[in-house]
């Protein structure tokens, strides 16, 4: 049997089980965005890390340095918004290989420093090493939370509403205008940067934690696809989806137009929008998504609904079942 056979949660699930058998009280482990360890009587410590190859998770030809900076540090940030946390500290580790110039690496950490500012978290530490191969960064995050407030992504229940905080797809569609060379317009060009620079949803983590009406929340990363069934993994339910629902911009349903792309699919499937994944109980689900819209000036935009466990997950479009082509990303299985 090859790992692609089983591909990444396939990996996961078979290690996990054995480290999470003799776990310190109050200690969560793998499964969720983010460890949560005791920290002091009415806060949480969150502790998340994500690994960035070239090659895999960017092409360094293809995104400007500071760009990259910016990214690696956001893709941490939203695992803590996506369990209702606060920034405490950042750590990064990089694997450079001898060739990438010192003022590439100047720019690199312009990014960083960007989004650190911006979100008042600091760069404490972490490590460098030569890499005979592609450039490697991994940070690490930590993040505070009320004990009682962390969302996790097992408390979905049937019957609840499945909301997003943000639009779908631009991320996706802007990786395709980088991968298939389309030339920059005015669209192009704002698609791309939504993909380089991604907004982790912090404030609406924080706000949807302290929501108890909020059931499940996770961010979206892999795809609603991937990561909808992570939560139904965790939960033990189903989940049904309407495609017509899902929060397309205007700017996206240009350039599909333009292209002749598939604009559902890139927003059901394409991942790296970093907007936050949430389930709201039915009988509160209008007065939340009021509220926050209240709050924050846009929709918490309802997709569907957790329905009984081995349902699956169903898509439906005009009330009629529907099927996507291709499948949310997998690091192992997935093809680019």
């Amino acid at each position: 049997m090859r790992l692609s056979d089983i591909g990444e949660f396939g990996l996961i699930a078979r290690f996990a089980p054995r480290f999470l058998e003799r776990l310190p009280a109050g200690t969560v482990g793998i499964g969720d965005d983010c460890a949560v360890l005791p920290w002091t009587k009415d806060r949480r410590l969150l502790v998340t890390t994500d690994m960035l190859v070239e090659g895999v998770h960017f092409l360094r030809a293809a995104i400007p340095a500071r760009d990259l900076g910016y990214k690696s540090l956001a893709v941490n940030l939203s695992d803590i918004a996506a369990m209702g946390g606060r920034l405490t500290a950042a750590f990064l580790s990089l694997g450079i290989p001898a060739c990438v110039e010192v003022e590439w690496l100047d720019a690199f950490f312009r990014g960083i420093r960007d989004l650190a500012a911006a979100e008042n978290v600091p760069l404490l530490g972490g490590d460098t090493t030569k890499s005979p191969g592609p450039l490697v960064i991994n940070l690490a995050v930590l993040g505070a939370a009320r004990r009682g407030r962390i969302k996790f992504r097992s408390g979905a229940r049937p019957g609840d509403a499945v909301v997003v905080t943000g639009s779908l797809g631009d991320s996706a569609a802007g990786l395709r205008v980088v991968l298939e060379k389309r030339p920059r317009g005015r669209d192009e060009a704002a698609l791309v940067r939504r993909h380089n620079r991604p907004r982790p949803h912090i404030p609406e983590g924080a706000w949807l934690a302290g929501r108890k009406a909020v059931t499940a929340m996770m961010d979206v990363s892999d795809g609603i696809d991937s990561d909808l069934r992570r939560i139904m993994e965790r939960s033990d339910c189903g989940a049904a989806v309407n495609l017509d629902a899902l929060p397309l911009s205007a700017l996206l349903r240009r350039t599909a137009r333009r292209y002749g792309w598939d604009e559902r699919e890139l927003a059901a499937a394409g991942g790296e929008d970093y907007c936050l994944l949430a389930t709201v109980r039915r009988d509160a689900s209008a007065e939340t998504a009021a509220a926050f819209e209240r709050a924050f000036g846009r929709p918490l935009v309802r997709i569907g609904t957790i329905t009984a466990a081995g349902d699956g997950l169903r898509y439906f479009a005009g009330g009629r079942p529907a099927a996507l082509r291709r499948r949310g990303f997998d690091h192992f299985t997935s093809k680019v």
